[in-house]
């Protein structure tokens, strides 16, 4: 695509031609990019303050992006660029045989006014760059409005522009690079005061398990947390349980300085890629309402007092925090677009996926390793752009049914590799009464019964003492020790409980 007049239009002062007033000239600013070579040219640490955001073809004009890109090779070769250095590279050029040859770079150095001011010429011609991609955007946005193809939805065509819209808005992102050791160190203390004064001294989003809270600390910010499990352990369950506790609490207060903060809780985004929105707000009515979701949803209940107590529980769950996105097969991009939009309209701090396998990569790759590993860096992407813990639930090889001991490990996880390398956090969820009970004893042929009984005396042990229970395994925690943390856990509400053993319990009093 043509970014730019030709090089002929330049004048060998600067001044390019005229434009005749039946069209408008596009946003351009031929003197700064010609200020801007000519400074780089006389002193080659000028393209330290641009290189960190400063592109070739970000430059209006084609061959000045090209004499941009020279000068930056040889100085990052650690060469010197200079008009004598680069006359080899554009002897044969056309572009620049046009305004005067080689001689060009000469006379670009002479026009150079102050090295100063290099970084603000930078800036300026990469915001003019930004103006023009708007332009071919909207034109681009208006020619598929008038003239769609046929299966093309307007929906899908919102959806699209949100995504090129994010792309400019990263391309014109100058944050990052370097910080100073002492703002990180301010910004450490600020989050260990506010873990003081918070509610069981935590740094993170507390998930309302008590037990898991103090080995995690809560779920901290730019983390990418996987809860990871065979199904029908409990994934989406917990991270229902988790998501709700969060949004509940959520409590913001107007600091000394003015500026409101958020002191406890977060606001939610939960992307539901399996289950639908209705299906994921019963589960939560449930746990809410003690009453069960196959009786919610069929209108079992026993009398007007539990419908009353349902409709309640429906008016408390209506005021918290907590957004359901249930589109299925969104790409990374299109969640990431989204949780932007909710960061800005609504405060998001906290966004879940269910589940990451389901996500789709932003583009075609050769393997499902390769597409599982760009799911996995756009998911930890998204937690360190917006500042917020990322749960995302994922599924785990058949290999662990192949086991004797199913309890899962790090090697488990389906196309393990990027999962366990791209995540902050890996844990499981191993339910044992889950298995225990499809493997219930029958008495064999050749068994006879006093055998047989002895047998499912044992088995009927091990169930009892496994009944109602599941274990949390921290595979894998950057901050903190791993461990397992025990939870009680109710099938008929899907609900997580913090594991009270009897040794735990006070005594009795009398």
């Amino acid at each position: 695509m043509d970014r730019g007049p030709s090089a002929a239009s330049i004048t060998a002062t600067g001044d390019h031609d005229a434009v005749t007033s039946d069209y408008r000239i596009q946003p351009q600013n031929i003197e700064a990019e010609q200020a801007l070579l000519g400074a780089v040219l006389i002193d080659n640490e000028a393209l330290d303050k641009v290189s960190a955001f400063l592109e070739p073809d970000h430059f209006h004009v084609p061959v000045h992006g090209r004499i941009y890109e020279a000068a930056r090779t040889l100085i990052q070769r650690g060469q010197v660029a200079n008009p004598v250095t680069l006359k080899a590279f554009f002897e044969l050029d056309e572009g620049l045989a046009d305004i005067g040859g080689a001689q060009y770079l000469t006379r670009l150095a002479a026009s150079a006014v102050s090295l100063v001011n290099a970084e603000a010429y930078g800036r300026l011609i990469h915001d003019l760059c930004l103006r023009r991609d708007l332009i071919r955007l909207g034109d681009d946005l208006v020619e598929t409005a008038y003239d769609p193809e046929v299966d093309d939805s307007a929906a899908a065509q919102i959806e699209r522009a949100e995504g090129r819209l994010f792309q400019l808005a990263e391309t014109g992102q100058h944050e990052g690079g370097f910080r100073p050791l002492s703002s990180s160190l301010a910004e450490a203390v600020r989050n260990a005061e506010a873990a003081y004064k918070r509610k069981g001294q935590l740094s993170g989003v507390a998930t309302g398990l008590i037990d898991l809270d103090n080995l995690l600390g809560g779920l901290h910010r730019s983390d990418l947390i996987v809860i990871a499990g065979r199904p029908s352990m409990g994934k989406t369950a917990l991270a229902t349980n988790i998501a709700f506790h969060a949004a509940r609490g959520f409590r913001q207060e107007v600091g000394e300085d003015g500026e409101t903060r958020t002191v406890d809780g977060a606001v939610v985004g939960f992307f539901s890629l399996e289950m639908s929105a209705e299906q994921l707000a019963t589960r939560i009515l449930a746990e809410e309402s003690k009453i069960r979701s196959d009786h919610i949803r069929r209108g079992k209940l026993k009398n007007e007092d539990a419908f009353v107590a349902l409709v309640q529980a429906s008016q408390r769950l209506s005021e918290a925090p907590l957004y359901i996105d249930d589109t299925p097969a969104l790409t990374v991009a299109q969640l990431r677009t989204r949780a932007r939009r909710l960061r800005r309209t609504h405060g998001l701090s906290m966004v879940v996926v269910d589940y990451l396998q389901l996500l789709r990569p932003i583009s075609k790759v050769d393997s499902r390793v390769q597409e599982i590993s760009e799911i996995t860096q756009g998911l930890k992407a998204v937690a360190k752009e917006l500042d917020l813990p990322v749960i995302a639930l994922s599924q785990l090889s058949r290999a662990v049914e192949q086991r004797e001991d199913k309890r899962p490990q790090l090697s488990d996880l389906r196309e393990s590799g990027t999962i366990e390398q791209d995540s902050d956090v890996v844990m499981f969820i191993y339910r044992e009464e889950y298995y225990l009970e499809r493997g219930e004893p029958q008495q064999r042929a050749d068994e006879n019964d006093e055998k047989f009984q002895q047998r499912y005396g044992r088995w009927q042990e091990r169930y009892e003492r496994a009944a109602g229970l599941a274990d949390v395994i921290i595979a894998k925690q950057r901050h903190g020790p791993i461990g397992n943390v025990r939870l009680r856990f109710l099938p008929e509400t899907t609900k997580f409980e913090t594991y009270a053993a009897a040794e735990r319990l006070p005594d009795p009093i009398g």
